[in-house]
């Protein structure tokens, strides 16, 4: 049983129909990152992709807001289909044959911010679980286990959603249930801004009247194939026989039948090892005062070199990261010539580093160690460390950055609107596989996607050859090959300043929680 705080009813050496599993899923995740920091486009349509400049003939739709979505636009639609059923609204203000009503906002995939508010909202994930398995930048599986019990998950489940909306500004949906699969079902059940609880004994129930489309880790094409063996509903392939599955699925086939009859063994389980560790804080105004930062930064840098410390890591890299207002997110970063264990050295670099902005307007600060090294051997020695890393130093500025400027990412998106058009596409809602530059944050966490059968979809159309750097946080190995997920970030820091529950990214919606109770 771990040691931190529960709600009443933990019940001791869980078996595994007590355990408790939650889905947490970002709500049109690009979308709702673009609104933190433009307020107007809260409540309006708005469209994050690729392609919809004058003069640009091929792009794609990453994500669409629920308003856009009334519109008839989604995800990996072709960026033309797009702007025929929603025209921009710059395009509208100018021409009066179109009306405003019947027009949305267009805005560029900038990968780099989105990492950064997911690494929030990753913070609060895993200070609220034990295990947390982080697959996306907008998903996350969390086992809450030993913090909960079964007569309360909807209650703790609130808790996780509240606090996500009130220190990071963003919108989850939550499902809760004793197996993986049904969880990110429940997540899905709701949305937007759901909550849906699935107690152990229900899955089956719960699943059975489903379309098979619905199946965790069935896609178009797969969903189209089981309807032309006759079976249309989670029931009907529970109550199938396995062998013709397997017969035209492989291995797979069995999957689904067991996953259709609430049967799903896997354990949420993190994954590699961190490459990086960092901690951020986050002031309820912008602050000037060099004070008040370098204090920040003081405990900041001691936190996350006495995490380093308890992980037995070393580290080759020190970094900063300043976010000035509206959010524009800078960092910098400076290596060291061989991996160390030197907090003193973590402060002076972090205050080094952070004297750029020294008269800059700040509202969130942050503290990075990074490359990681978990192996014991002796520290490289510090001598002249200044002059080798004067040419280390990274400089870069993330505000605003269109994901797309690459020519790969416009192709991409090309390619995959044209197979949106022609022809059914098993995954055309693919989860993004970036990893975000910080990895923990003192004022918020985040969420991911999941683990096998495939072809699961996501709010978020991937996108290749973005601008998210090599150095984005919650670098991990990846132990298993193939599977595309993120492992997750570590637990939080607590003594840090939270978020001013009243600031301006603060967005009070209350969801509703579904419990599905057959008593």
């Amino acid at each position: 049983m771990a040691d931190g705080p529960r709600l009443p009813g933990v019940i001791d050496d869980a078996d595994d129909e007590d355990r408790i599993v939650l889905h947490v899923d970002a709500d049109c995740f690009y979308a709702a990152c673009e609104r933190l920091r433009e307020s107007a486009l809260r409540g309006e349509p708005l469209v994050v992709g690729m392609g919809y400049e004058p003069g640009d003939s091929t792009g794609a739709v990453a994500t669409a807001s629920y308003e856009a979505r009334e519109f008839g636009v989604e995800s990996a639609m072709a960026i033309g289909e797009a702007l025929d059923r929603l025209p921009r609204r710059v395009d509208a203000e100018d021409d009066p044959e179109i009306p405003l009503e019947e027009s949305g906002y267009y805005r560029p995939v900038d990968m780099d911010y989105y990492e950064s508010v997911s690494a929030e909202v990753r913070e609060i994930l895993h200070d609220c679980a034990d295990v947390v398995r982080e697959v996306s930048v907008d998903e996350a599986y969390l086992d809450v286990s030993e913090r909960t019990g079964w007569d309360v998950a909807d209650g703790f489940a609130r808790h996780v959603k509240d606090r996500v909306r009130r220190e990071v500004g963003v919108t989850v949906s939550v499902g809760v249930a004793p197996t993986m699969s049904a969880a990110k079902i429940a997540s899905d059940y709701d949305k937007p801004d759901g909550l849906t609880v699935v107690r152990p004994g229900e899955v089956r129930d719960f699943l059975a009247p489903l379309d098979v489309a619905d199946l965790h880790g069935v896609g178009p094409v797969t969903a189209r194939e089981l309807r032309e063996m006759g079976l249309e509903t989670a029931e009907d392939v529970a109550a199938a026989d396995p062998d013709p599955l397997t017969e035209r699925f492989g291995e797979r086939g069995r999957e689904l039948y067991d996953r259709a009859r609430g049967v799903d063994d896997r354990r949420v389980t993190p994954k590699g090892l961190p490459k990086s560790f960092s901690r951020e804080s986050a002031f309820g105004d912008p602050v000037v005062d060099w004070d008040r930062k370098r204090e920040s930064l003081e405990t900041l840098a001691e936190a996350v070199a006495d995490r380093a410390r308890r992980e037995g890591a070393l580290y080759r890299t020190v970094g900063v990261k300043a976010v000035t207002p509206p959010y524009d997110v800078n960092t910098r970063e400076r290596s060291l010539p061989g991996p160390v264990d030197e907090p003193e050295l973590v402060r002076e670099i972090a205050i080094d580093l952070f004297e750029e902005f020294d008269d800059e307007r700040v509202r969130k600060l942050g503290v990075r160690v990074a490359n990681l090294e978990f192996a014991a051997g002796d520290q490289a020695s510090l001598e002249g460390w200044e002059d080798e890393s004067a040419d280390g130093e990274a400089n870069r500025s993330t505000a605003g950055t269109d994901a797309g400027d690459g020519e790969g990412s416009v192709a991409a998106f090309a390619e995959r609107s044209a197979q949106a058009e022609s022809a059914p596409n098993e995954s055309s809602d693919e989860s993004l596989m970036h990893e975000p530059w910080f990895e923990e944050t003192a004022v918020a966490e985040s969420p991911s996607d999941e683990t096998a059968v495939a072809e699961s979809p996501s709010n978020e159309t991937a996108v290749t050859g973005s601008s998210s750097k090599a150095t984005a946080s919650t670098e991990r190995d990846e132990s298993e090959a193939g599977n595309g997920e993120l492992a997750p970030t570590l637990a939080s820091f607590e003594d840090v300043e939270p978020v001013d529950a009243d600031s301006e990214r603060s967005r009070p919606r209350i969801g509703q929680t579904r419990l599905w109770d057959f008593t």
